[in-house]
C-alpha cells in the first residue's frame, strides 16, 4: 500500500503546475493532501475521478485557507470529517478514512509563525490532538497519521538548527512534544529507514532556499508501532515541484 502525503499550498495552483499529470504517474493507493485552500465547487472533482480516485475533501470555513483531503483508489469503509472540536474543525485540519482495520489520517497542524496568538493556538492544538489520537487508538489501533506537522523534530531535520532554535517549528517545546508523541507509541517512518542528513520536505520561497537545499523536514507519515513490521519503504520526493513543500511517501505491506 503506497501512501503519499503532500501539502500542495493550494490545490488549484498545484493543478496549474500539472499536479494531475504527476499524480497519474505517481499512482499512490492513497494520497493525503493539506492546505487545499479551496471549497468543493472550486475543485475539478471529475478530473480526480478520471484518474480512478475516490475523493474526500474537508475545506476550512474560511475561503482560500487551510483544508485537507484524502484520495484513494479503494473506497473507504468509513470517512470521518474532523475531530468534533469546533475551533479546529472550522479550519479543516483532520480527516480520517478507514480501510478495514487500517485508518489513514490527513492532518494539517497549525503554524505558529504569524505571532504569539497562533503559537499559543498551535500548542493547545498539540495537546488536544495527542489526547484525541490517544482516544482514537482505542477504537482504531492501526493508524497512519500523514501530513504537515509544522515541526522539525531533530537538528538533522533542519538546515540551520542554531539560527532557527527560537523559530516556530523548531522551538524546544514543539520538539519535546514530538518526542513525547513518538514515545506514546508512534513511529517516524522516514527516520526509521533513513538516518542521513539533508532530507527536507519544505523550503522557504526566499533566498533561493530550495535550489540550495536549505529546508525543513516537517511532513511525516507517523504510524502506530503495531504497523512497524509492515513498513517497507519511506521516501521524500523533492523533484516534485507543485508547492513550497514536496511529497513524502510510505509503503506498507498489505
Amino acid at each position: 500500500m503506497k501512501i503519499i502525503s503532500y501539502n500542495v499550498n493550494g490545490i488549484r495552483a498545484a493543478i496549474n503546475k500539472d499536479f494531475l499529470g504527476w499524480l497519474s504517474a505517481a499512482s499512490p493507493d492513497v494520497i493525503c493532501l493539506q492546505e487545499i485552500k479551496a471549497q468543493h465547487d472550486q475543485i475539478p472533482l471529475l478530473d480526480f475521478e478520471s484518474l480512478g480516485y475516490h475523493h474526500f475533501w474537508f475545506p476550512a470555513q474560511k475561503k482560500g485557507y487551510s483544508g485537507v483531503a484524502i484520495l484513494s483508489k479503494k473506497q473507504p469503509d468509513h470517512v470521518e470529517y474532523g475531530m468534533e472540536i469546533p475551533q479546529y474543525d472550522q479550519e479543516g485540519r483532520f480527516l480520517r478514512a478507514d480501510f478495514g482495520d487500517l485508518s489513514v489520517v490527513s492532518v494539517y497542524h497549525p503554524s505558529g509563525s504569524s505571532g504569539e496568538e497562533r503559537q499559543a493556538f498551535k500548542m493547545q492544538w498539540l495537546t488536544d490532538f495527542q489526547q484525541y489520537v490517544h482516544q482514537l487508538r482505542e477504537q482504531r489501533p492501526q493508524l497512519v497519521i500523514s501530513g504537515d506537522y509544522n515541526i522539525c523534530h531533530q537538528a538533522i531535520d533542519i538546515h540551520d538548527p542554531v539560527r532557527n532554535a527560537t523559530v516556530s517549528g523548531f522551538l524546544p517545546e514543539e520538539r519535546a512534544w514530538m518526542t513525547e508523541f513518538l514515545q506514546s507509541g508512534f513511529v517516524d517512518t522516514f527516520r526509521t529507514l533513513n538516518s542521513e542528513p539533508h532530507h527536507y520536505s519544505w523550503w522557504s520561497y526566499r533566498a533561493n532556499a530550495r535550489a540550495n537545499n536549505k529546508g525543513w523536514r516537517i511532513d511525516y507519515h507517523m504510524i502506530t508501532e503495531n504497523l512497524k513490521p509492515r513498513l517497507q519503504a519511506a521516501r521524500i520526493l523533492p523533484e516534485a515541484k507543485h508547492s513550497d513543500h514536496c511529497p513524502v511517501v510510505v509503503e506498507l505491506e498489505d
